[in-house]
């Protein structure tokens, strides 16, 4: 039985092996934070146990898969939110596993769960004909509406995650000689992207209206504050609705930022660009990551098809051979 003080492994795990040596970023603290937020409220429930009173025998494969099992049930998180969930716990165990070797083999047991597999959905991205309707929607006659315009201009042009737009600085910005934004991307990750004429034109324009520091936010909210995720998706799905009133497909789609960040990539995709320089635009670690935008684009598989003659052999239609061969061939 391992005597390890269990909150003291996890303090240590925060700010030694997370902040400390792997210096991970904010949101990731964060994320890992909040799963074992819901890990202690969980365990108070079942083992009525506060998290002071927890220790590492208590986190053993039936106790982490129970956790899994009410995520998805109870909770209603979906596969990806419970393998972050999982993610989390997972490393915390590795770091257990080397710095309390009474602990090793249930650590290690832990860690033979495996991450459940889960399907992955098309790539979901508007038309540039409902784009342009979105980003036309805000009211231009107020100051929150001008914010908006250039502000889904920029997620739009950038193809940015939202995390990424909302932490935008003025001294990011660079008007000149070419107009580009600097991008402090996921996993500590740089990189400038260019921006149309339009998009910089917007920019100036609102920079001239609303004048601040360069440390301040490029879209500030209403106290001059930053923006936060939140606010960001309400601002577009306001939009959104606004521009279902000339395009009623819209009022039936959940229009996300991400969905603004897919649509980008698609549209560049369409336009023939690289799929490596699309996976440079939106920061992403490989292209790889970028080909799910390929299997997403039906009118780029209708051209390719065109470009192949179709066989004129007759196709030839299996017939089994015997019973067991039928039978598994009606499965």
């Amino acid at each position: 039985m391992s005597t390890a003080s269990f909150p003291s492994l996890l303090q240590q795990f925060f700010t030694q092996r997370l902040i400390q040596q792997l210096n991970v970023s904010s949101c990731t603290v964060a994320a890992y934070r909040d799963a074992f937020r819901l890990l202690f409220s969980f365990a108070e429930t079942r083992l009525n146990k506060r998290p002071t009173e927890l220790t590492l025998d208590d986190l053993n494969v039936p106790f982490v898969l129970a956790f899994l099992d009410y995520l998805e049930k109870e909770r209603h998180n979906c596969v990806r939110s419970r393998n972050a969930r999982f993610a989390a716990i997972r490393s915390f165990m590795s770091f257990v596993g080397t710095r309390e070797p009474s602990a090793l083999a249930s650590a290690q047991s832990v860690l033979a769960i495996s991450m459940k597999r889960f399907e992955r959905p098309l790539v979901g991205f508007l038309s540039r004909q409902l784009i342009e309707a979105i980003l036309a929607a805000p009211d231009p006659d107020t100051w929150s509406g001008r914010r908006d315009r250039v502000m889904l201009a920029t997620l739009y042009n950038t193809g940015a995650r939202v995390s990424e737009v909302t932490s935008m600085r003025v001294r990011d910005l660079q008007l000149q000689p070419s107009p580009a934004v600097h991008i402090h991307g996921k996993g500590r990750k740089q990189r400038v992207v260019p921006l149309w004429r339009s998009t910089a034109a917007g920019l100036k324009s609102w920079l001239h209206e609303s004048p601040r520091a360069s440390d301040e936010p490029l879209f500030p909210n209403r106290a001059g504050g930053q923006l936060t995720r939140v606010g960001v998706s309400e601002r577009l799905k306001l939009a959104t609705a606004t521009a279902a009133q000339q395009y009623p497909e819209l009022a039936k789609q959940r229009v996300s930022p991400h969905i603004i960040r897919h649509s980008t990539a698609m549209h560049l995709l369409q336009a023939d660009v690289s799929i490596t320089v699309i996976a440079l635009w939106l920061g992403h670690e490989s292209p790889t990551t970028t080909h799910g935008y390929v299997e997403a684009d039906l009118k780029m598989k209708e051209r390719a098809l065109q470009r192949l003659q179709s066989p004129t052999t007759a196709p030839l239609r299996y017939r089994p051979k015997d019973d067991l061969l039928r039978f598994l061939q009606d499965l």
